[in-house]
């Protein structure tokens, strides 16, 4: 496949620099080949400050002319993306936009596509009036009488579709609750990995449970909330012997990672699947070592963010340090006493197998200790 090649424009912020250029490269055959910065996205006109977009303009016009896209990692209005199409005679996707598409890419369950779908909805509804103002107003002829705009139409197809997935979505969260009700009745306990994208949570998911689920470096992998039983290694059989049947049977359950900046309407549009994994008995909020230590505190803090928001008991989350096979102990001291990490840390690396037998020690001892 011949690369894309796509133009960014991004803040300076080296994390912000990096992840952009990371959600970019996620899309499917999509590269960077040039990136432009700017500390303030927030102008009016193309969000951009003008000069930027002329520097912009004249790059497409004289060196890349074969490039057909190019992304804001902000959020733009549907004026400023007019305006900036209009100026740079491409196509421009804004931040919410790429995610969305990356989400499309990545949907593999009929509840996930719903969810994206709500999202795009979502994303949808408030452009629709703002497009109308740069339209000419044209009535829609026929039925509806005169006077009713296409806008109008629109407007309440977009909210009709929304409630319609928004249905859908109910009848789905009804399934899990009540499948939520049997497990709970049946002693099951449920242990949810949650964290930064690409912290790593599905590889380690596998090794617990001997799951063969896509792992990648790409944004996004995991959409679907997907649980499957912990299974028992010689040591812990070992460990248990006559005493198994006083164990409870421990779920584990991968969930869709967390992104920084990312619009409520979206967490929104996921909660319900989010919700089902952070009901869970024990949280493992993933911490990737492997990354600069101002990055892992932006990420940590973003984590919390949305686990905030959707109002989970921070008693059951347990911070696990993860990709320890590219840290150091030194680095581990600092983030523990910068993020004020709760006692006792674990430490794994799901590579080399470090940690994973205290990991799974730790899991079965909180199961123990809720019969």
């Amino acid at each position: 496949m011949t690369p894309v090649d796509v133009v960014l424009v991004a803040y300076p912020d080296p994390f912000r620099l990096l992840e952009a250029k990371a959600l970019v490269e996620s899309v499917t055959g999509w590269r960077v080949a040039k990136t432009f910065t700017q500390k303030y996205l927030n102008h009016s006109t193309y969000g951009m400050g003008s000069g930027k977009a002329d520097e912009l303009a004249e790059y497409l016009k004289h060196e890349a002319q074969g490039v057909k896209n190019v992304v804001v990692d902000e959020h733009l209005t549907s004026k400023q993306i007019f305006n900036l199409e209009k100026l740079l005679e491409v196509k421009v996707i804004d931040r919410e936009r790429l995610i969305l598409d990356i989400f499309y890419s990545r949907a593999t369950t009929n509840e996930a596509k719903l969810q994206i779908q709500l999202a795009e909805v979502k994303y949808e509804m408030p452009r629709v009036r703002e497009i109308a103002k740069m339209s000419t107003g044209t009535e829609r002829a026929g039925k509806g009488g005169s006077g009713e705009y296409v806008v109008d139409v629109k407007f309440r197809d977009l909210k009709r579709r929304m409630e319609f997935i928004k249905a859908k979505l109910e009848e789905a969260k009804h399934k899990r609750d009540l499948y939520q009700q049997q497990r709970t009745k049946s002693g099951m306990y449920v242990v949810s990995l949650v964290g930064y994208t690409s912290a790593g949570k599905t590889t380690l998911f596998n090794l617990l449970t001997m799951e063969q689920k896509q792992t990648a470096a790409s944004l996004f992998t995991t959409l679907s909330t997907v649980t499957r039983t912990l299974r028992k290694d010689a040591d812990d059989v070992e460990r248990e012997g006559d005493n198994s049947h006083n164990m409870p049977k421990i779920l584990v359950t991968d969930t869709v990672g967390f992104i920084s900046r990312l619009p409520t309407y979206m967490i929104d549009a996921f909660k319900s699947t989010l919700e089902e994994s952070l009901q869970a008995d024990l949280i493992l909020l993933l911490v990737d070592l492997s990354e600069e230590l101002e990055d892992i505190r932006v990420k940590f803090l973003s984590c919390w963010d949305i686990l905030r928001e959707l109002k989970v008991d921070s008693d059951k989350v347990q911070v696990v340090l993860s990709k320890y096979d590219q840290s150091d102990d030194q680095k581990i001291d600092l983030l523990t006493s910068d993020l004020q990490l709760k006692s006792p840390v674990v430490v794994i690396s799901a590579k080399t197998g470090y940690g994973i037998r205290k990991l799974r020690t730790m899991m079965r001892q909180h199961a123990r200790a809720s019969k």
